[in-house]
């Protein structure tokens, strides 16, 4: 191998290596998993301090508000699997009680020994009606 090569060589493999290590601690820290309620308490050890998105709808008349505050204590369940959230902050329009109806939630945050904490603007709530199409009457 002539001196040449050894340098382009050499070159390769340090660039090689640095790509690597850029890409490993950019994902290692960047890394946010979607996973739904049911799946999380299925084995909630493997995911306690991992950065989260969880998905669930929000238990019918367990929103709490701490008066005059912006703290919030809800349930979200899954498939029969109730975990508690916190949040502190406001929250969408579409996220409250509503009588026989379960809104459909995706928080972002992380999971605790207390239950799911919910990072700021980490709520993103969907109403399922306001989204319907709407019903075509039959003519004739």
């Amino acid at each position: 191998m002539t001196h040449r090569y050894m340098k382009i060589g050499i070159t390769a493999v340090v660039l090689v290596l640095a790509f690597a290590g850029l890409l490993w601690s950019t994902l290692r820290e960047g890394t946010e998993y979607y996973k739904h309620v049911d799946e999380v308490l299925s084995n909630p050890t493997e995911w306690q301090g991992k950065q989260l998105q969880l998905h669930g709808h929000v238990v019918a008349n367990s929103i709490l508000v701490k008066p005059d505050t912006l703290e919030y204590r809800f349930k979200v369940q899954n498939n029969g699997q109730v975990i508690d959230a916190q949040y502190k902050g406001v929250v969408p329009d579409t996220f409250k009680d509503r009588p026989g109806e379960e809104a459909e939630v995706v928080l972002k945050g992380k999971l605790t020994g207390q239950g799911f904490n919910v990072d700021s603007n980490g709520i993103m709530a969907k109403c399922p009606s306001k989204y319907d199409p709407a019903k075509k009457e039959k003519v004739g």
